[in-house]
């Protein structure tokens, strides 16, 4: 495996009771880029970030992380080699502070999980990485403000910080724009560009005008299989991608 690629993988495939959900699928990530996995509804894009994550096993097929086979491998073991996937649905406790949210993701990467009984003296070391943290995502100003009062955008912010907490070398994002308005998006749109110079990410997005801004290669499924791969201007060009959507209505 080349060192250019931290992600690949060979005929990837996943069946569900005889109903073939993703088949042969073939990634190259490139280390260091933005990339997207776009497609019409039903085409693939969670069950590959599910088997990517190893939420699921593949069917058959081979995923390669940093050149380690990790297609036997269980999800706490991949989250710890540096492959850290932040969630669709923002998965922060809400009645901790933004500060304790991700207070207790440092926790768990240090290896001590979930320790809320621990002294407080010894969970402030972790304040200092934390405020860190929280300043990388803009969210300074609410480090004691309860993840529940604070505005939707902000809390996938929070989420982000949460999963950089964990130290990854490369990000899976799933639908990291759902649910938010116009300003919300372009803050964590911007967020999103800002860690890519320190991150490889891969993302799961519908909004095509965020895909076409962010990333650096797109891939496009359909059925469960590669339709395309290029950049945003390449595959608005594409007659095969423009019929993928306008058969099935953009996600």
């Amino acid at each position: 495996m080349s060192d250019e690629f931290i992600l690949q993988t060979h005929g990837l495939t996943k069946e569900f009771a005889g109903f073939v959900a993703v088949r042969d699928v073939d990634l190259k990530v490139r280390r260091g880029s933005i990339h997207a996995l776009i497609g019409p509804n039903g085409a693939g894009k969670t069950t590959c970030f599910n088997l990517l994550t190893k939420f699921l096993t593949p069917t058959t097929g081979q995923i390669l992380y940093k050149g380690q086979d990790i297609t036997a491998l269980q999800p706490a073991a991949v989250a710890r080699l540096g492959l850290v996937r932040s969630f669709q649905i923002s998965a922060v406790f809400p009645h901790l502070t933004a500060l304790e949210n991700v207070r207790v993701a440092l926790q768990r990467q240090h290896g001590n999980s979930f320790d809320f009984w621990r002294s407080k003296s010894v969970l402030d070391v972790y304040n200092h990485r934390a405020e860190e943290l929280l300043h990388d995502v803009g969210l300074s100003e609410f480090a004691k403000t309860p993840a529940v009062e604070m505005p939707y955008g902000r809390k996938r912010a929070l989420e982000i910080a949460t999963t950089l907490a964990l130290d990854p070398d490369m990000m899976l994002l799933d639908e990291p724009m759902a649910g938010m308005g116009h300003e919300d998006i372009d803050k964590i749109s911007a967020l999103i560009k800002r860690i890519s110079a320190k991150y490889t990410i891969l993302m799961v997005e519908h909004n095509l005008s965020v895909v076409a801004h962010l990333s650096d290669i797109i891939t496009v499924l359909t059925r469960g299989q590669v339709l395309a791969e290029g950049n945003y201007a390449e595959l608005s060009k594409d007659q095969r991608v423009k019929e993928a959507y306008l058969g099935a209505g953009h996600e």
